[in-house]
């Protein structure tokens, strides 16, 4: 878990036995992917991309 610059709380799980990664951002959105850096690219690039569950706006 990590906190972004304006306080948001970021974080990203190992899928043990994989090599996948799976990030949940503060607003509720969820994204797996095997680079770390795609993954921190995606929570950062708000709000491209970031849609809550259930959002069908």
């Amino acid at each position: 878990m990590s906190t972004g610059p304006t306080g948001e709380i970021y974080r990203v799980d190992w899928l043990p036995g994989t090599d996948v990664l799976h990030g949940t951002c503060h607003c509720g959105a969820e994204h797996t992917a095997q680079d770390p850096v795609e993954m921190w690219e995606w929570m950062l690039g708000h709000p491209e991309g970031h849609r809550p569950p259930g959002d069908d706006a």
